[in-house]
């Protein structure tokens, strides 16, 4: 018997014994599409832990509707519509749809650590897909704009399946795409990827510059038109001069050096976790941020002051003394 074969026939007799009831059968089927699911929830909702939760639901409806799945369509592809709706219903729980990319104060970043479980392949070469910008981008779409968006360019599922789930007629669906496309690309223009040895060495120079608080190095390594954010603070700090005045009195009251960065990667994109010591000297996590890097200089730094963060990226809350 092949291995396909051996694959095919361990699916059916795990499909068999969680529609018969057996719990841990359906935990062993639904292992494999567990992190594409949770990849798909961020993109719906950009945060995390929001993700989690609507992944968990999901999975819930998942298990009391399985004895109703046929096999007409694979399972990925019913799991994936289940998690599609619990993630609506999640943003309509939402107050309001932010404006802009600062509104939108759920945001969180997604461990490269993570993405790595799923196709190393094809997340390289659809990178952008997982960028920070792109993912904060959806979330100023209204939701069914989005669930299309994602369904369609992400998924690549027809616009009949789009259709389907979303109780929508197709050309609905095709105009809902083209404008998705369109705020898009106004948000995010096209994606600037530098070389990946670029990247790290200009990262390098960055904690260098910051850890020696020398605010000069720092300005040459800066575009001048470099963005800060920091979720979920509506704060946009644009330029390079608005930027240094920030560094220069903000973080830990502008003692770069006493904030230690340790290199992470998060969204494809390099990133950095800062811990700051406390009256002990025990340095505690504070936050990550996220860097977009360009041949120009840093683009763009995201900062998200949230050490329940941590636990995603498997970092210690604490790192001892400096």
């Amino acid at each position: 018997m092949s291995t396909l074969e051996d694959t095919g026939a361990e699916h059916a007799r795990l499909l068999a014994a969680a529609q018969g009831g057996d719990h841990a059968a359906f935990e062993a089927l639904i292992a494999p599409h567990r992190r594409a699911l949770h990849l798909h929830c961020y993109r719906m909702l950009g945060s995390l832990d929001q993700a989690e939760d609507a992944v968990q639901e999901a999975l819930l409806r998942a298990w009391r509707g399985l004895g109703g799945y046929e096999g007409r369509a694979p399972l990925s592809h019913w799991l994936h519509k289940i998690a599609t709706m619990a993630c609506l219903r999640a943003v309509e729980r939402r107050e309001r749809l932010p404006i802009t990319v600062a509104e939108v104060a759920h945001l969180q970043p997604y461990p490269d650590a993570m993405l790595d479980e799923l196709d190393p392949a094809l997340l390289a070469e659809r990178r952008e897909e997982v960028a920070l910008a792109f993912i904060a981008a959806l979330q100023l779409l209204p939701p069914t704009q989005r669930a299309v968006v994602i369904l369609r360019e992400v998924l690549c599922w027809s616009a009949s399946e789009v259709a389907t789930l979303l109780e929508l007629s197709v050309p609905a669906v095709n105009s809902s795409l083209q404008r998705g496309r369109a705020a898009l690309r106004a948000q995010t223009g096209r994606p600037e990827r530098p070389l990946i040895d670029y990247e790290q060495q200009l990262l390098r120079r960055f904690v260098q510059s910051w850890q020696r608080r020398d605010l000069d190095a720092l300005a040459a390594l800066l575009r001048e038109d470099v963005i800060l954010r920091m979720p979920p603070e509506q704060v946009e700090i644009i330029g390079r001069a608005a930027a240094l005045e920030f560094f220069a009195t903000q973080p830990a009251g502008g003692r770069l050096d006493l904030i230690r960065l340790i290199e992470v990667a998060s969204n494809g994109q390099p990133a950095l976790a800062a811990y700051l010591p406390d009256r002990t000297g025990v340095c505690l996590g504070y936050g990550i941020m996220v860097m977009s890097l360009t041949c120009q200089g840093v683009a763009e730094i995201v900062g998200f002051p949230d050490s329940g963060l941590f636990r995603w990226f498997d970092l210690p809350l604490e790192t001892g003394e400096r």
